[in-house]
């Protein structure tokens, strides 16, 4: 054997490519993640259906990708190489050409914003709707402030005030204190297509509660008993919300 060749091959390795270390560090970390049984397993009994993992990655997926489109780049950086492969913060630094405290912040800023719980979802018009007649009809006036908006106003036509409603109401307190405690006798409907209210004798729509709706609150509510609107009138399904 060659003593030069041996000498060379004991002190010069061969240079691994860049990404080896980082797919190494992954490897590892993944390893170190791998749940360790704690019993045993009757897996014969288990049919596997691939459309359950693929159920499953969906769902990860789009919550992970949900949490991450709140951070910006460098918090995203900071974020996975941290806390999903436990990089240390001065590595980290000098990826992001930052100092290790503030490569520190950065992850746990990154980590509140992925834990903050998602805003809910705006209540569609009907429910905004609904929810306003239960409360009307249940005398809750602060419910009742809550879902109307700080300018709503409410308008009759000509027939309706002829029939006894208001011909105007403006502001919030004006209009809560009036539906606070009535509209027992009201029954949901569709008034050209849109969720309302109308009030019914002897099978007729006589006036119809015509309700705007805007960022789940309501804008507007017009009265209305003119022949051609009540015409549109359609009965709906009753699905009350609080």
């Amino acid at each position: 054997m060659d003593p030069v060749a041996h000498l060379r091959g004991r002190h010069r390795q061969p240079r691994r490519p860049a990404h080896d270390g980082p797919t190494r560090l992954c490897l590892d970390r993944l390893r170190a993640r791998t749940p360790v049984p704690t019993e045993d397993i009757d897996t014969a009994a288990i049919v596997a259906d691939p459309a359950d993992d693929v159920v499953l990655a969906d769902t990860v997926g789009v919550a992970l990708q949900a949490g991450l489109d709140r951070l910006s780049p460098k918090e995203r950086v900071a974020f996975v190489l941290h806390d999903s492969f436990g990089v240390e913060f001065s590595t980290i630094a000098s990826i992001l050409d930052t100092n290790p405290a503030a490569a520190r912040q950065l992850a746990s800023r990154s980590r509140a914003k992925v834990r903050q719980p998602q805003p809910q979802d705006a209540l569609d018009d009907w429910q905004v709707v609904d929810a306003f007649m239960a409360a009307a009809r249940e005398g809750e006036f602060a419910r009742l402030l809550e879902l109307l908006a700080p300018d709503a106003i409410v308008e009759g036509d000509a027939t309706a005030v002829l029939i006894g409603t208001p011909a105007r109401m403006a502001g919030q307190g004006e209009i809560a204190e009036f539906f606070n405690g009535s509209a027992h006798a009201a029954l949901p409907v569709f008034v050209g297509g849109r969720a309302g209210y109308a009030w019914f004798h002897q099978g007729q729509a006589k006036v119809a509660f015509d309700f705007t709706v805007d960022e789940s609150a309501v804008t507007r509510i017009d009265f209305r008993a003119d022949p051609e609107i009540l015409a549109t009138v359609v009965r709906r399904r009753d699905q009350s919300v609080r």
